[in-house]
């Protein structure tokens, strides 16, 4: 990391920390001398990143095959207002992941990834819903990408101005931007009766 080497760090609690808070990551792969960059969910499991969606998809099928990935996810925590224009700057977290990715073809182990998609989106979620069909997991293709190499970017506290410019008569810090959730919206044909799970109403994250 050769700019702002400062705000790196590459110890697994802090990388962990931030792929298990996220819900969308880029992944971005060349074909043919044409980039691309698509956004999507994706789940972990110790050292191993999943990546699912349907098997006509161009990417999976693409990224199967062995070519190089990167994977980004970031995490925005507040906007920091500086007094210049130029220290305006943006609190956040951010991972960088390179390597290849494995097509995943043992059963137990898609299945288990589907679960960590699952988990990752609404933790306890899995315990209450149908589990994916035969013809529903033919459909799905899933890829394993090792956490082998993985940086992580992070930028905290408040504006950094230049020294002359603290006697400016202008507000300076930061707004920070939390997730948090509202009250949940029921289906419009939800089964009568049916209570929101309780680890919707106690639903936090990160």
């Amino acid at each position: 990391m050769k700019r702002l080497p400062k705000r790196g760090a590459y110890d697994r609690e802090t990388v962990f920390k931030i792929l298990d808070e996220a819900f969308v990551c880029h992944v971005g792969f060349v074909v043919e001398g044409q980039p691309f960059v698509i956004p999507t969910n994706f789940g972990r499991s110790g050292e191993t990143l999943y990546l699912h969606g349907s098997a006509a998809s161009r990417m999976l099928r693409t990224l199967s095959q062995g070519i190089p990935v990167c994977v980004t996810v970031t995490l925005t925590d507040g906007l920091v207002l500086a007094r210049s224009a130029f220290h305006h700057s943006v609190n956040y977290r951010s991972v960088v992941v390179l390597g290849t990715a494995r097509l995943v073809e043992d059963p137990a182990e898609k299945m288990e990834a589907l679960r960590l998609f699952t988990e990752h989106i609404m933790k306890g979620r899995w315990g209450d819903i149908r589990w994916p069909s035969e013809h529903e997991m033919k459909g799905t293709t899933v890829l394993a990408l090792p956490l082998e190499e993985v940086s992580a970017k992070v930028r905290t506290g408040g504006p950094i101005d230049d020294e002359e410019d603290y006697s400016l008569p202008v507000w300076a810090g930061v707004l920070p931007l939390p997730v948090v959730p509202a009250e949940p919206i029921a289906d419009a044909r939800l089964k009568a009766g049916t209570e929101v799970p309780g680890y919707m109403k106690s639903y936090r994250r990160g």
